[in-house]
């Protein structure tokens, strides 16, 4: 049986930016068994020695930080190397290599990232928009969208869009049901706006709505997860996306971050012509 590592992960602020790091991490390790304590809006020594007593009461324990303000930063590291227990600042390297190549102090100020500026604004006011458009409920102003997702039933259409929505962008997705016409608005070739079609391979389709079946103990849908009729929804949607020379993206074996990160590719492509 391999170690099993204690990873205490202490940020002076939310720990998302923290969090995330650390996910991209522990990914390249096969065999790394952990239990992650979090530590967030830590921002005095007495909140530091508090925690760094739990780390020496637990084997194999392992300090990652983001903490900006460097007088706590040194602390921590010190009292950290005391007591023996690995500790890796995350941003601590990044933020002096960037003070020098821009000849400019950084502010060491916490949450700095949260501040209500005009892109906060612009994020919230692209969720509220994306939220309202979900799954064809309005669509009277699509051109007021960054970006419309179109797929059949069960190609991650919306959590997608929320991702986008949470980077900025006005996201409207619509789905695609047999013997349902798509608004008219999308078909105008004046229309400027970056439309994207998802698709996913059949079987894992039928799988998916299986389980949502199941789940929501509904009956009587046979042809919601019959193979057949997927093939030929899936078929149906290829040949839309076809028509009116929409790019698309299978989404079968991708993550939502990875499905978002090539639709923004996309966008971008659009936007520089």
């Amino acid at each position: 049986m391999g170690i099993n590592y204690n990873v205490y992960l202490i940020s002076d602020s939310t720990g998302e930016t923290l969090d995330r790091i650390f996910l991209s991490l522990k990914s390249q390790f096969k065999n790394f068994e952990h239990r992650k304590r979090e530590f967030v809006f830590v921002r005095t020594e007495q909140q530091i020695d508090k925690i760094l007593s739990d780390c020496k009461n637990n084997e194999n324990s392992i300090v990652l930080y983001t903490i900006v303000e460097t007088k706590l930063a040194k602390y921590l590291t010190k009292k950290s190397e005391e007591n023996k227990i690995p500790c890796f600042g995350v941003l601590g390297s990044l933020i002096l290599n960037f003070s020098k190549l821009l000849n400019q102090k950084a502010s060491h100020k916490p949450s700095a990232q949260h501040v209500l500026d005009e892109d906060y604004y612009k994020r919230m006011e692209a969720i509220q928009f994306t939220m309202s458009h979900d799954d064809g409920k309005k669509s009277v102003d699509i051109e007021k969208s960054d970006i419309i997702l179109l797929g059949v039933s069960r190609t991650s259409k919306t959590p997608t869009s929320i991702y986008l929505a949470n980077r900025g962008f006005k996201t409207m997705n619509i789905p695609l049901v047999l013997d349902q016409e798509i608004p008219d608005k999308l078909k105008l070739p004046s229309l400027k706006v970056c439309v994207v079609g998802l698709y996913a391979d059949p079987q894992r389709l039928s799988d998916i709505r299986r389980n949502r079946v199941n789940i929501m103990n509904e009956k009587n849908i046979s042809k919601y997860t019959n193979l057949q009729s997927i093939e030929k929804e899936v078929d149906d949607s290829k040949k839309l996306f076809k028509r009116y020379n929409w790019p698309t993206i299978d989404v079968t074996r991708k993550s939502v971050e990875e499905t978002a990160a090539s639709i923004i590719k996309i966008y971008d492509i659009q936007k520089s012509k």
